[in-house]
Formats: structure tokens, C-alpha cells, sequence
């Protein structure tokens, strides 16, 4: 039987804490909560490589350490409301949730909500890119995967002053970033270069001059 407790302790260790996820709650979330439970059947074991996890369709979970940079970065506070976008199987949205007292997780893929709800994760079915206006305004917008572009409706729903937490993806380069917006760019300085899958709806339009 594998022990996943350990290989949890082994991933707080070894891929976590040596890039600087050191932020108290952060890793007591990603210590407690269960990634093993949020992959598909028969991927249990690689639940805690230091890698994504395929979920089929184009999706992934996000590699440990990405999820930990962007939580630390994000310095969610408990009174915060917080929105994900993408909450895929609902792991990201297990551990926002021992951080912050609201977490709105918006997920477009019927069967990955379905896994989320299963996983005991509240998921509201929508396009991604609609978010859930009737919740905010919110202070931090949470993208779990790869973006290319901040749509207005998103931008929209956070309070003044609020932030976002997303894998911006630039020229092909992707950079976890954590920061405040102006215009539909995320103001900050990106904390590591990362490969992400791209979320459905966040690809760049293409301009074409005549």
C-alpha cells in the first residue's frame, strides 16, 4: 500500500520549501489535504512527482510547487473572498479554502465538476471566462492554469485594490505571477518561469494588420 502521508511530507520538503514555500498555512494546507484524491484513477502514484497531472480534455493539476508559489505569493487572508477559475477536480479549491473563509470555484467541464463535487468541493458550472459576478467583488482572482489574457468581465469583479494569481503565459514563455491589475495586465514581477497547461478561453486573439 503506498503510504501517501509520506510522499505529502516528502513533497513539502523536498519540491515546496526549497523554492520558498514557507508561508505557515500554505504549508499546513498542502500538508493536509489529500492531492492523491484529486487525480484520475489509476494516477494516485503520481500524484506528488514534481509534475502536472494529466485530467484529460487539455486539463492538468498543476505541479506542487506552482500551486504553493502562487498560494504564498497571494498572501490570502482569512477575511478575503476569493474566486478560482479553472477548479478543475477541486484541489486548489481544498486548499483555498483552509485559507481563506470564501472561496467561489467556477469550473467549465461538467465531469471535472463532477470529480470536485465527488471530492467534496462546492463548484459553480459556468464558462470560465464569466467567473460568478453575482459573488464578488473579490479581492484575489485565482487562475489554476495558464493564461494569456485578462478579459474585462474577469477584471471587472475585483475590488479595488484587489489582485490576481495566475501562470501568464508571454511570447510562449509562462511566469507564475502575483499581482495588482491595470488596464488587463497583471502588475508584478513574475516568480518563476513554469510550463502550464492553457485554460480553455484564455488564448490570446490574434490581430491581424493589413
Amino acid at each position: 500500500m503506498t503510504d501517501f502521508a509520506t510522499l505529502r511530507a516528502t513533497m513539502v520538503a523536498s519540491q515546496l520549501r526549497t523554492v520558498g514555500v514557507n508561508d505557515p498555512e500554505v504549508v499546513a494546507a498542502m500538508s493536509a489535504v489529500a492531492r492523491e484524491r484529486f487525480v484520475p484513477p489509476g494516477r494516485e502514484a503520481f500524484a506528488y512527482a514534481d509534475a502536472a497531472v494529466p485530467l484529460g480534455g487539455g486539463r492538468a493539476l498543476m505541479e506542487p510547487l506552482v500551486t504553493g508559489l502562487l498560494l504564498t505569493h497571494a498572501r490570502i487572508e482569512r477575511h478575503e473572498r476569493v474566486l478560482l477559475i479553472g477548479a478543475g477536480t477541486g484541489y486548489t479549491a481544498a486548499l483555498i479554502g483552509r485559507l481563506a473563509d470564501s472561496v467561489t470555484a467556477v469550473e467549465s467541464d461538467a465531469g471535472l465538476a463532477a470529480t470536485a463535487r465527488a471530492n467534496g468541493v462546492t463548484v459553480v458550472e459556468a464558462p470560465l471566462v464569466e467567473g460568478l459576478p453575482d459573488g464578488g467583488p473579490y479581492d484575489l482572482i485565482y487562475f489554476d492554469g495558464a493564461i494569456e489574457q485578462l478579459p474585462a468581465t474577469l477584471v471587472a469583479q475585483l475590488k479595488p485594490g484587489g489582485r490576481v494569481a495566475a501562470v501568464i503565459r508571454e511570447a510562449g514563455v509562462g511566469r507564475a505571477k502575483v499581482g495588482g491589475v491595470v488596464g488587463d495586465t497583471v502588475v508584478g514581477a513574475g516568480v518563476i518561469e513554469v510550463s502550464a497547461p492553457l485554460l480553455p478561453g484564455f488564448a490570446k486573439v490574434v490581430e491581424f494588420v493589413f
